[in-house]
């Protein structure tokens, strides 16, 4: 790595003061680490998370689950909370990456890196989700804007996502063996206003499909999904999967994930 001053505050107040003077944010580090030993990331100055005591935990508020955006991937998953609230949420964080990044990786940073194959954008952006930051709320939908990219200003820290509770959900990860990261996952929610689908690995963002939101809106059913044609012409090829090859995951992985919403319920 090259050279670098580390700092390590105690209250997100503290951290922002330091972002303010060009630091860098650490969370779990599963990103910005492995980038900084090949020397593709050059911060001079890193700002751990990590001794921020208010930035993790999981509580209840009325219908929603707040959850701190430096709680681990594998409290999300063994939460009593997060299992009874929002059971595909403890799901899909239980088969992020493995049992050592579960233990590091933290859902704001997640959030924050915007990776597009990344699976907590798809529980955000499928369930509605707000995310809470230092300086104010942003709905799911506004939140996500490209490859790498959010809406979160320079300087801005995530503190928390607040996540309705649904009607029910699921997610149904394709994984890439190697990576573990998601050749396709799909993340369905049935919601007080109505069905989302939300998509991660497919393209250069999560992304929300609207035919298969309008289908599973008038019929919920896995014959309705598998009728809904997906577009190939703006998905991902590379040496993992054509576009062609996830437009039909992207098919198969929302039938199924409809087929367990039906048999859990």
């Amino acid at each position: 790595m090259y050279a670098f001053t580390f700092e390590a505050p105690s209250s997100t107040a503290a951290a922002a003061q330091l972002i303010a003077q060009g630091g860098k944010l650490l969370a779990g580090g599963q990103s910005l680490l492995p980038s900084m030993r090949l020397r593709l990331a050059n911060p001079e100055k890193i700002v751990d998370l990590n001794g921020v005591a208010e930035l993790a935990g999981i509580r209840r508020e009325g219908n929603a689950l707040v959850i701190g955006a430096m709680t681990r991937h594998m409290d999300v998953a063994s939460s009593a909370d997060v299992k009874a609230a929002i059971p595909a949420l403890a799901d899909l964080a239980a088969h992020i990456g493995d049992r050592q990044v579960r233990a590091r990786g933290t859902l704001g940073g997640s959030v924050a890196n915007n990776d597009p194959a990344a699976c907590y954008p798809s529980a955000v952006l499928g369930l509605g989700a707000t995310v809470v930051t230092n300086r104010r709320e942003i709905a799911a939908d506004d939140f996500f804007v490209g490859m790498y990219t959010t809406a979160l200003e320079e300087g801005e820290i995530i503190t928390a996502i607040r996540f309705p509770i649904p009607k029910r959900a699921a997610y149904m990860k394709f994984k890439q063996p190697a990576s573990r990261f998601s050749l396709v996952g799909v993340f369905v929610a049935q919601t007080d206003s109505g069905v989302r689908v939300a998509i991660t690995g497919a393209a250069s963002c999560v992304f929300r499909h609207a035919g298969l939101e309008a289908a599973l809106n008038q019929s919920f059913t896995p014959q309705s999904a598998a009728g809904v044609k997906i577009d190939a012409s703006d998905l991902n090829t590379d040496i993992h999967a054509s576009a062609a090859y996830r437009a039909n995951l992207i098919s198969v992985q929302t039938q199924r994930a409809v087929e367990k919403m039906l048999g859990a319920s």
